[in-house]
């Protein structure tokens, strides 16, 4: 009985002793090329994206320069709680879903209509040119953009007004009338980025196979009914996935173009959540306040983001994970 046992006490065979961390690791190994291709990208976001994070326990603190980080007393969710009951709070919350919506609404569906548009061009060198044409603005710089709407929108000098009044209308304050800050944003910004945003649109275009074109074709299919039944379905994933990206940023409308476009007249529609932060922030030196508020900005496209991702994966199959 006692070699028996002695038996059954034996080692297991090499293979049998390889645990699943050394599968692992000799995986890792085998494909370690393809894992050095991801470590600069991996690198960046910690260094630039995580390691920051660890200042954002101000939003919860005093901030005091001289005591730093660590040593400043917690406040809890005082910042917060007098973000929420500031006079401003209502304004500054409207005004950013009001001109988020606008550019989303107005915004997202034009470079889909010009890449359907521009699909159906044959002449290619046509083509190439009218693309150059759309794409130029893209280049831009925003100061000069907001410098460009100034001077064409002057109530005086701007082109805009001398072409109103020629047709008999009375010259427009568009900068200094609340009233027009949302709509010369949003449509100078369809003049800008419309061009740039055709690319992964046409792109998509380009993958639609032209055998369901020339099938349509036979079947008495004309170019409308192409576009509606081959080319929009075809490019509906690569929307789906631009849309959840653009309402992961809703609330995250850019800083720099809006803060330049402001003016102390129309201030009434055009300060938002990031100008806000801004002013009390750097201007204001309420670091912890601002933290708090762009804090707060931040967890509510982070949970929009995940609703419409839910959403777009139940109703259309497609998301970002």
């Amino acid at each position: 009985m006692q070699k028996v046992n002695e038996v059954q006490k034996l080692p297991a065979p090499l293979h049998r002793q390889t645990t699943p961390l050394k599968q692992k690791a000799g995986r890792l190994l085998k494909s370690y090329q393809l894992y050095l291709f991801v470590l600069p990208a991996l690198l960046y976001y910690v260094v630039f994206h995580y390691v920051p994070m660890y200042g954002v326990q101000i939003a919860f603190k005093n901030f005091m320069a001289f005591k730093g980080i660590s040593e400043s007393p917690w406040v809890g969710f005082e910042h917060f709680e007098r973000f929420f009951n500031s006079f401003e709070f209502t304004k500054i919350i409207l005004n950013t879903i009001q001109l988020s919506l606008m550019q989303l609404i107005l915004g997202f569906p034009a470079p889909i209509i010009l890449a359907l548009m521009l699909n159906q061009l044959m002449h290619k060198r046509f083509k190439k040119f009218v693309q150059t044409i759309i794409y130029a603005p893209h280049f831009i710089s925003t100061v000069v953009i907001a410098g460009m709407l100034f001077l064409f929108l002057s109530p005086q000098t701007g082109f805009i007004n001398k072409l109103i009044e020629g047709l008999g209308g009375e010259a427009v304050f568009f900068m200094g009338d609340p009233g027009w800050f949302r709509s010369v944003y949003v449509l100078s910004e369809i003049w800008q980025n419309t061009g740039w945003g055709t690319i992964i649109y046409l792109a998509a275009l380009t993958s639609i196979s032209p055998e369901l074109h020339e099938s349509a074709v036979v079947d008495g299919a004309n170019k409308f009914q192409r576009i509606v039944h081959i080319d929009i379905p075809g490019i509906m994933p690569t929307a789906v996935i631009l849309l959840i990206l653009s309402t992961g940023n809703i609330m995250s409308l850019g800083f720099e173009k809006v803060y330049l476009m402001q003016t102390p007249l129309n201030l009434p529609t055009s300060e938002i959540i990031s100008t806000y932060v801004y002013k009390t922030g750097l201007v204001g030196a309420q670091y912890s306040f601002s933290t708090a508020v762009g804090l707060f900005n931040s967890i509510i496209n982070f949970v929009i983001l995940l609703s419409v991702n839910q959403i777009a994966k139940k109703t259309s199959n497609t998301s970002l994970w």
